[in-house]
């Protein structure tokens, strides 16, 4: 599976930005999905998580109530849309995935075998 991010760019605080991951693949829908960021001079951090279907989300504190993560099989593709954002939300933002079971999913980088190449996002105050 070969995931590509897209949609990052300069948003302003208070603003929203939408990230996609489009990944190839048959197999997508039995993918559990993920997104992590990492700020300049900060490890990675998990953002969000999402299993199979959709149904089951799990998100990092500080995102709750502003971030959503989505994914459309149909189009092999993971939304993250991001609201009211912060200058504190600036960080390159990754994509992972990993074969799940269906009611699965996960918030440790290590438990993801593919990952997207980081899209920039990038909140001014």
């Amino acid at each position: 599976v070969q995931l590509q991010a897209s949609g990052g760019g300069l948003g302003q605080a208070g603003g929203s930005l939408r990230l996609s991951c489009a990944a190839s693949g048959r197999t997508f829908s039995q993918y559990a999905m993920g997104w992590f960021r990492q700020a300049p001079g900060k490890e990675r951090e998990f953002v969000a998580a999402i299993n199979w279907s959709g149904d089951s989300t799990y998100y990092l504190e500080s995102v709750k109530g502003r971030f959503t993560i989505s994914r459309d099989n149909a189009k092999n593709t993971v939304y993250l849309q991001m609201n009211s954002l912060k200058p504190e939300d600036t960080a390159a933002y990754y994509c992972a995935g990993r074969r799940a079971p269906s009611d699965a999913y996960y918030v440790n980088a290590y438990e993801y075998d593919y990952w997207g190449q980081g899209t920039l996002v990038t909140v001014s105050s």
